[in-house]
Parts: structure tokens; sequence; C-alpha cells
């Protein structure tokens, strides 16, 4: 059942919606490649569900962030402010299991 949902047209604008307002937000252009993924968690601690963003600026710089909820709960208010975009930059040779 939960496939199903993550494939539903309210999970798709969801994801659209998250897309959005990175863009925005991060003042990207329309043309920058912008991930949103919702992937599950089994370790101790963590949600069931966690949104992943990652996007890459003109320069080719790699950025992403983790919201701690299933991509249907998240609100714009939870995307990261502007000027935090420097320190969501992933250092060369930086390895992750997320995204």
């Amino acid at each position: 059942m939960l496939g199903a949902a993550r494939k539903s047209a309210t999970h798709l604008q969801a994801l659209d919606k998250i897309k959005e307002w990175t863009c925005e937000r991060f003042k990207l252009p329309a043309e920058a490649a912008i991930l949103v993924s919702e992937i599950a968690c089994a370790l101790p601690g963590c949600p069931p569900l966690e949104t992943v963003v990652a996007f890459w600026t003109l320069d080719e710089t790699r950025h992403h962030f983790k919201l701690f909820k299933p991509a249907m709960a998240v609100v714009e208010q939870d995307i990261p402010y502007a000027w935090l975009m420097k320190s969501l930059a992933v250092p060369e040779g930086f390895s992750d299991d997320c995204c």
C-alpha cells in the first residue's frame, strides 16, 4: 500500500512543490537540477520517512539537506534559509548514502 501512496498524484505534487520552494528559496535558475526523494530509514531514532533534497548550482556545486518528515508533510517554512546555502554545499570527496 505504501508504494501506491508514494506514486499518487498528491505525492508527486508534494515533491514538485518542494522543488519549487527550493528553487525560489535559493534563487536557482529554472534549468537547475533539483532532486527530491522520500526515503525510508530503519535506524533507531530515525523517522520512518524523510525527505532528501539535492540541487546543483551553475558552478556545479552540489548542495543537499534532509527534512525529517514525509514529503506530504513538508511545508515551505521547512526549507532552509537562503543564507545557509553555503553550509549545504557538499565538499569534494564527501560520500553520503542519501544522495
